[in-house]
């Protein structure tokens, strides 16, 4: 692989970590704010799969770092930026 076709990826996996963090806020948001109790328990189901995704990406991510244990600037960055 090339590297612009490795920062392409990283590139890819911030963006899905970004639209994750965001819907994951939003969703922390309602949790508990509904007075039905199915309603309730689907946004914390929706949360926590949110939260689940999150990480997936994130092992990814971790995945794709260079083996010597350098660490990449604009990915430390990013996940940084990403609160993670």
């Amino acid at each position: 692989m090339t590297d612009d076709h490795r920062r392409g990826q990283r590139d890819g996996l911030r963006l899905a970590l970004g639209i994750l963090a965001a819907e994951e806020a939003k969703w922390a948001a309602l949790v508990g704010e509904s007075r039905s109790w199915r309603t309730n328990q689907v946004r914390e189901v929706r949360l926590k799969t949110l939260q689940v995704a999150q990480k997936r990406v994130q092992t990814i991510l971790n995945r794709m770092m260079p083996k010597d244990g350098s660490t990449d600037a604009e990915l430390a960055e990013a996940l940084a930026k990403a609160g993670l």
